[in-house]
């Protein structure tokens, strides 16, 4: 039997899509005031489900996401305007740190060290496939691919360690959010291509609705 707290994620969920669909809509055809109402209420909604979630266990996990996700949110609201670019870069910076420690936190540090070298030889080629158009953001650029690439690794390393559905999905979140990142990446110093912003957007959300549906399925785990 369905639980009220399940049947309340699956109506968030539901509105996250519809409200990520309408965003990337107005976003393609620039209606510019609601495409800046609706891009930082989809990732609003995203956070909703982690405050709708009974914690019975991992509350550290629970907390340390939620403060992330509201960093992603920050981030979405200083990348609406190109001055601020720097800016939001900074806030996910600091989103991907957290999402880092919530990982460690949760299940220690992983060293698969075959994944370690499949993502930052990825991340590696990719950077250096960038950086003759990074101009003076080289330095940051480069701060943030290192750290995208090692919340990617841990959060890939939680289903190598323990496979599960919860961490199944926690690994799909990570590489879908470095997908986006490198996705934004080409059309930003590379060349832009057809479609980015719908591409960028759709990857992004899947990326952190995953992480909030995972921790959410985590969290209301009852204590053994």
């Amino acid at each position: 039997m369905v639980n009220q707290t399940d049947t309340k994620r699956g109506v968030i969920n539901i509105l996250i899509v519809v409200s990520a669909c309408l965003a990337i809509y107005f976003g393609l055809y620039e209606d510019k005031t609601l495409f800046m109402f609706l891009k930082p209420l989809t990732t609003i909604l995203v956070i909703t489900l982690l405050l709708f979630a009974s914690k019975n266990s991992n509350i550290q996990l629970g907390n340390r996401v939620t403060i992330a996700l509201v960093f992603c949110l920050l981030g979405d609201i200083l990348l609406l305007f190109e001055a601020y670019f720097l800016f939001g870069l900074v806030a996910f910076l600091i989103a991907h740190v957290l999402f880092s420690v919530a990982f460690v936190q949760y299940k220690g540090f992983d060293k698969n060290w075959l994944s370690f070298l499949i993502l930052f030889g990825i991340a590696g080629v990719l950077f250096f496939w960038l950086k003759p158009g990074l101009g003076d953001l080289l330095l940051p650029v480069s701060v943030y691919v290192c750290i995208i690439t090692f919340m990617a690794w841990q959060g890939v390393g939680l289903y190598l360690r323990e496979r599960n559905n919860a961490h199944a999905w926690m690994a799909m979140a990570v590489l879908f959010f470095m997908l986006s990142d490198t996705l934004l990446a080409i059309a930003k110093f590379k060349t832009p291509f057809y479609l980015s912003g719908p591409l960028i957007l759709a990857t992004y959300w899947m990326s952190i609705a995953f992480i909030a549906n995972a921790t959410c399925q985590i969290v209301q785990k009852e204590k053994a």
